[in-house]
């Protein structure tokens, strides 16, 4: 069967709320979990068989600057005695052509760097955040 085109998802419809505020100045977004792996050779076997030994979740959002709120809350905890910053990300893909839509949360999010200055005459300021995470659970698969 044939690709129904209306249905592939758009990423226009993309959403990201960061503890259950939709943090709307945001325009694109990405999160991966790379699987560490350790090779093994195996005598009798030409095979390079492989162990999962962990995983990373690394990811980002980026968009355009509108406040200083995720600033100001990361620096306050940055600048403290206890730098270790955490928080919940939710990514939602929400086109109306789709068979449905999806919904990911990321867990224990910090990120990594802060633009405290970034800005050219001109220009739209946009902001880019990366960070890693701990674990990720899907909410809301998009199925037929």
């Amino acid at each position: 069967m044939a690709i129904d085109g209306v249905r592939v998802v758009n990423g226009t419809f993309g959403y990201i709320y960061k503890e259950g505020k939709w943090l709307s100045q945001f325009n694109k977004a990405t999160a991966k979990v790379e699987i560490q792996k350790a090779e093994l050779k195996v005598a009798g076997d030409r095979w390079t068989r492989h162990k999962v030994l962990g995983l990373k979740g690394t990811g980002s959002m980026g968009g355009y600057k509108v406040t200083d709120e995720l600033m100001q809350e990361v620096m306050v905890v940055t600048n403290s005695d206890k730098p270790s910053y955490r928080t919940e990300l939710i990514y939602a893909l929400k086109d109306p052509e789709a068979w449905g839509y999806e919904r990911i949360r990321l867990m224990n999010v910090m990120f990594d760097s802060i633009d405290v200055a970034n800005w050219e005459a001109g220009k739209e300021i946009t902001e880019e955040w990366p960070f890693t995470f701990e674990g990720y659970e899907l909410l809301d698969p998009i199925e037929e």
